[in-house]
């Protein structure tokens, strides 16, 4: 699903609803925000271009009060402020939906929009009136959703529009959203850009952060781009292109988005027959050494059922299993390791690294047996194979004693892949590798996975960016409902042919 959503008429006025001038912020040996200065105007969709690192998190939370400037000072609409708290700024209509959802799992989405500002009947809070509310916001938006059901029991697209909904409620003039495409299929992305048409036809300005480059022509009537915490320049979006932005985004021209294979795929390394349990039903398919696999599918399709069936995580009911043409039983990860199986999760920081380790520890830790002698680990060995991968993957960090946590998302996906390697991986899932990458990052991490395959890795490659899945598969396994839908070759590819089968509609 496409919704084009044309330059509105509200831009062309000069009607500035929110400005900051020479902002800046620094932090022990870091200048996060540089002399910031930009506008933004009332009842457009601007969005905020980087790398990671290019200060975008820090300017939000700047205008969100979340942190205080050094120096600079905020206009919104028409006052001006030299630092700003969380409550002045939700007072001046500002709201923002971060990346990672802020909302109570058990309680109904009622009860999420309301939270800390219930509606109420005398002292109590009025559970039917913010129901009644929640259902109208939700209509608003063309979205039938159960207002009393807990949000846990709603799919990611659906807890965005809670997020949305509950900022909607606060009557914000201002949202900031994000990336909030990311998480989201190619449909639920239309979804959201209706949502953002019509709250953009009401007069609310959208700055909208995404490192989709196709999702910023698509949605925005201008886009700044910001570099190592400086303010590079805006431009109307219907007057640039995507090489012109990407070129002031890295400093540099990137080439081939997309690296072209160098050796073709050898032998059938992996086959699955008749796969059942955990949602997936009589799934067969084959993947060859040294090739790209793409899983293609809506949400709860069984993609990433699928390749954690494949993995051990969960368990299989029916269905056989081939390695190299020798029938495996794979009851746990453990045993997918020792296969040589390894898998890069979706959601990497909850599943892929430990957050508060530091990069040495979460890259030897899965191969941890290996570097060890007489049970003691060998630190000398260790030191050698995490130096040894930080410079192979050009993994950006201070030293290997930094915690995770501060790096970058690129920087923790190449951590995630070090470890895999490590343990000497034949056949590597990756669970939407590029999800909250920046440009850069994405080509970096593109050429590591084609390396690999030319190297004789296999590879199986869940993806929801479709220029992506397209890009880097040498063919697609396409899921629909728990089974498969169709086999897409290189010949056959084209995004309407894979959506079709993928909605069933083949």
């Amino acid at each position: 699903m496409s919704i084009k959503i044309g330059k509105s008429d509200i831009v062309q006025n000069d009607n500035i609803i929110l400005s900051l001038n020479k902002i800046t912020k620094s932090y022990p040996g870091v200048l996060a925000l540089d002399n910031v200065s930009m506008d933004f105007r009332q009842g457009e969709v601007h969005a905020l271009l980087g790398e990671n690192g290019a200060g975008k998190s820090t300017l939000i939370k700047v205008i969100s009060g979340a942190i205080e400037p050094d120096s600079g000072t905020i206009s919104i609409k028409g006052k001006t402020f030299s630092k700003i708290t969380p409550h002045l700024s939700k007072a001046q209509g500002i709201e923002v939906i971060y990346q990672e959802f802020n909302l109570i799992p058990a309680l109904s989405s009622a009860e999420n929009i309301f939270l800390g500002e219930p509606l109420r009947k005398g002292v109590l809070a009025d559970k039917k009136a913010m129901s009644q509310k929640a259902a109208e916001l939700f209509k608003s938006f063309n979205i039938d959703i159960n207002p009393d059901i807990p949000v846990r029991n709603l799919s990611t697209a659906y807890q965005q529009i809670v997020e949305i909904a509950r900022a909607v409620s606060k009557n914000a003039s201002i949202l900031i959203m994000d990336e909030p495409s990311a998480p989201l299929t190619t449909s639920e992305v239309g979804i959201l850009f209706d949502i953002i048409r019509k709250l953009r036809e009401k007069g609310v300005t959208i700055i909208y952060i995404s490192h989709r480059m196709e999702e910023v022509f698509e949605i925005s009537d201008r886009v700044t781009v910001m570099r190592d915490g400086k303010y590079i320049t805006t431009k109307f979006t219907q007057e640039t292109e995507r090489k012109e932005l990407i070129s002031l985004m890295v400093g540099r021209e990137l080439t081939e988005t997309y690296p072209a294979r160098t050796k073709e795929p050898g032998p059938t390394v992996l086959e699955v027959k008749k796969l059942c349990g955990n949602g997936i039903k009589d799934i067969s398919f084959s993947v060859r050494k040294g090739e790209i696999l793409g899983l293609a599918g809506l949400v709860g399709s069984g993609r990433t059922e699928l390749v954690r069936t494949v993995f051990g995580a969960e368990p299989a009911e029916s269905g056989e299993i081939l390695l190299e043409g020798k029938s495996v039983r794979i009851k746990s990860p453990k045993d997918a390791i020792k296969m040589g199986i390894g898998l890069i999760p979706e959601d990497r920081k909850r599943q892929g690294v430990f957050l508060e380790l530091d990069v040495k520890t979460n890259i030897s830790l899965a191969a941890i047996k290996d570097l060890c002698k007489f049970s003691l680990v060998d630190k000398r060995a260790e030191n050698m194979l995490t130096s040894d991968y930080k410079e192979q993957l050009k993994i950006k960090t201070p030293g290997l004693k930094q915690k995770v946590k501060n790096l970058s998302g690129g920087n923790q996906q190449k951590v995630v892949l070090a470890k895999w390697l490590a343990t000497k991986t034949k056949i590597l899932i990756f669970d939407e590798p590029s999800r909250g990458i920046d440009v850069g990052a994405k080509q970096e991490i593109y050429n590591l996975m084609r390396g690999l395959t030319d190297n004789g890795m296999t590879i199986i490659m869940i993806s929801s960016d479709m220029e992506e899945l397209l890009g880097m598969s040498d063919r697609i396994i396409v899921l629909c409902e728990g089974k498969v839908a169709g086999e897409v070759s290189k010949s056959e590819f084209s995004q309407n042919y894979i959506l079709e089968l993928a909605s069933g509609n083949r």
